[in-house]
This record gives C-alpha cells, sequence and structure tokens, in this order.
C-alpha cells in the first residue's frame, strides 16, 4: 500500500549515486512529500517492492553496477511496481538517450541542471495521473467484485426456485424429493464421464454441464398438470389415461416457455431445462414421444436425462412398488443400449455404475419418506 492510500504525503524516492544530488532534490520536495532516498538501483528495487512502495521515483540514468535503464526495466517488469511513475532525472541530455528512458516505460524525462519549477509540476502533474489511474482500478475492481457478488446472488436465487417448482411438481407426483436428488447426481456423473468422448467431447464443456445439472430437476415440472386420478394411479394406465399422462412433457415445455417468455431474453438453463421436460422420454429408436424423435435429433440434454431418470424409476420406491436391486436395473438399462438409450451413453453410465450406486445410496429414500408420501398421496386421492 502505498502512502497515498493511508491518506499521507505522497511518498517520493529519489534515487542517485550523488549524496548532493539527493539533498538537493530532497530540499525541493520535502515541504509538500514525504521523501525516500536511494544511492543504488539495487537498493531502490527493495524500496520500491516493500509492503510501502513509493508513489513516484525520481531515477537517475548513470549509477555504477546497476544503471537507471536497468532500474526502469525491472521496474516495468514486476508487477507489483509496475503502476509506479518514473521520472529520469539525469545529466544525459542526447536524444536518443531520453527516447531510451521513455521506450523502457518511463513517465517523463528531466535533464540536469534541475529546473525547480518543471521539476514540481512534473512530479505533481504524474502524482495527479497516478491517483486518477489509481482511482479508476479501484472502481474498477469494486465494479468487478459487486457483479460477481449480484452474479452469485442470482445464482442461488435461480437454484432455489428451480428446486422450489420442482419440489411442488414432486408433492403431486409418487417420487419423493430424494428423485431430484439422484436423478442431479447421475446426470453430472454421466456428462462428466461423456464429457471425454470423441462425440460429445464439443458439446458438454464444464458450463454446459453446469446448466444440464441445473435444469435437471424440472425434467416433470408437467406432471402438475395431470389429474390427480391419472398421476396417482397405481395400476397400469388404461390407453386414454396414457395419451393424457404423455401431455406433461408439452406442458412442462409450455410452462418453462411462458417463463423465458415472461423474462424476454434467451436464458441458458431455461433453455435446456425445455429440451429435457419435453424430449426425455423420447427413445433412441425413434419410439418415444412426444414426437417419436430418433437419434442424434434428440437434444443430448433430453438422452443424458434418459437414462437417469430411467434407471432413478427402477431401484427407487414406490408407495404401490418394491425397489429393484442396482444389478437388475442395471441389465434393463443395457438392455435399452441402441433401442431406448443412445449407446454411447449406455456405455458410459455402465462404466461409473459404481458412482451411480454410490449416489443413490447417498440419497436413497428414508421410511419416513415414504410414510410422509403416502400421506401426501392417500390425502390427494381423497380430496380427488
Amino acid at each position: 500500500m502505498s502512502s497515498s492510500d493511508t491518506g499521507d504525503k505522497p511518498t517520493i524516492l529519489v534515487v542517485d549515486d550523488t549524496p548532493d544530488n539527493l539533498t538537493l532534490v530532497s530540499n525541493l520536495l520535502k515541504r509538500d512529500y514525504r521523501v525516500r532516498v536511494a544511492i543504488s538501483g539495487e537498493k531502490a528495487l527493495k524500496i520500491a517492492q516493500s509492503e510501502n512502495p513509493p508513489d513516484l521515483i525520481l531515477l537517475d540514468v548513470m549509477m555504477p553496477v546497476m544503471d537507471g535503464y536497468e532500474v526502469c526495466q525491472q521496474l516495468r517488469n514486476n508487477a507489483l511496481t509496475a503502476h509506479i511513475p518514473i521520472i529520469f532525472l539525469t545529466a544525459k541530455s542526447e536524444v536518443e538517450d531520453e527516447r531510451k528512458g521513455l521506450s523502457l516505460g518511463a513517465s517523463d524525462y528531466i535533464t540536469k541542471p534541475i529546473s525547480p519549477p518543471i521539476l514540481e509540476a512534473r512530479v505533481k502533474t504524474h502524482l495527479a495521473a497516478k491517483a486518477y489511474a489509481d482511482f479508476l482500478t479501484d472502481k474498477t475492481s469494486y465494479l468487478e467484485s459487486e457483479v460477481a457478488r449480484r452474479t452469485r446472488e442470482i445464482s442461488a436465487v435461480q437454484d432455489v426456485t428451480i428446486q422450489a417448482m420442482a419440489a411442488l411438481a414432486e408433492t403431486r407426483d409418487s417420487d419423493t424429493g430424494n428423485h431430484i436428488r439422484r436423478t442431479q447426481g447421475y446426470v453430472k456423473a454421466l456428462s462428466g464421464k461423456l464429457k471425454s468422448h470423441p462425440r460429445f467431447s464439443s458439446l458438454l464443456t464444464d458450463g454446459v454441464i453446469d446448466t444440464i445439472f441445473k435444469s435437471a430437476p424440472l425434467h416433470d415440472i408437467g406432471k402438475v398438470g395431470i389429474p390427480d386420478r391419472i398421476l396417482l394411479k397405481p395400476g397400469r394406465f388404461e390407453p386414454g389415461e396414457f395419451e393424457i399422462m404423455k401431455t406433461h412433457t408439452t406442458l412442462g415445455r409450455d410452462a418453462i416457455q411462458a417463463a423465458e417468455d415472461a423474462l424476454s431474453l434467451k436464458v441458458d438453463f431455461l433453455s435446456v431445462a425445455k429440451e429435457i421436460a419435453y424430449g426425455h422420454q423420447e427413445k433412441w429408436d425413434g419410439s418415444g414421444y412426444p414426437e417419436g424423435l430418433k437419434g442424434e435429433s434428440i437434444p443430448v440434454s433430453a438422452r443424458i436425462m434418459a437414462v437417469a431418470d430411467v434407471y432413478d424409476a427402477l431401484i427407487s420406491r414406490r408407495v404401490y412398488k418394491d425397489s429393484m436391486s442396482h444389478e437388475r436395473a442395471i441389465t434393463i438399462i443395457a438392455e435399452g443400449k441402441g433401442s431406448h438409450f443412445d449407446p454411447d451413453m449406455v456405455d458410459a453410465f455402465l462404466a461409473i455404475q459404481d458412482e451411480i450406486r454410490a449416489i443413490a445410496a447417498r440419497y436413497a429414500d428414508s421410511d419416513a419418506d415414504m410414510a410422509l408420501k403416502r400421506k401426501q398421496i392417500e390425502f390427494q386421492t381423497a380430496a380427488a
């Protein structure tokens, strides 16, 4: 921190190997500034790189061991001192000498013998310029930190909103809230594995994976619009009931689209959320819904969600069914390779199945979870 940062007089470092010159310059400036002196380039560098660097340096050129040009160059090459204004104060008066000094990064070049008014004016001018530059730097740093803070706040609000919307949908379904956490975990793990695959390396950047992770909880948001008599039915659907159930993909996409329209701007996580909500029931062979998309025409995010969602549906307890073993669920996923699921995604999922099993165990449904869900369903069914 420089002396000007603490509210004291600006500090000027005078560097010269001649004591008389140090005394002369110090006497000229000490009324308005705090003056420090160095009789060598090495000493000057130590002072400049200390915890209390000077606000400006007056630098002689002709010094033994390390001349002023070398001192200037080292100061400019060090990030800690690169911002300190340097004024050469020297008897070397040739144009080429001045050109060299300025090319090394000096702010100014004054030749001896010294004219006190010129020295005082130049020092004042460069200190003012530095003060303004420091102000702009501080302002920029503040704005950057403020933007970062606001971005974190917006991201946190976004995450909480997504979770709240997803939890609302889950209260009407037979799934528990842990289904959200599990499928999010599967999606992130599978995406991370696919990132190194040639087919997906250019698509699944860290930013995209994070967006898919954030959007995944909204995959079944459309179930909010499905009547309880169908949504909560414990047995198989009748054909007409299944057609109504399938509309949850469209309802989900439209709800998210409405939110995006209200914002009047395109938001990445909402775009991905639409892909997932609308496309996670599509199948690789084209036999899925709502559009019967096939192969690569199904968005990558929806294909990833499809694997995660089916696996979790298989291994999870429901009010109307027991859970399936991990091994049996993995077998079913493998059997769906090339028909229900993208073949490469199945291979990646199988390769990380131990990680998938660990995620499932970490967020397993407890007896209390299931009891609460059973009561919710009984209440909703009675109300219907």
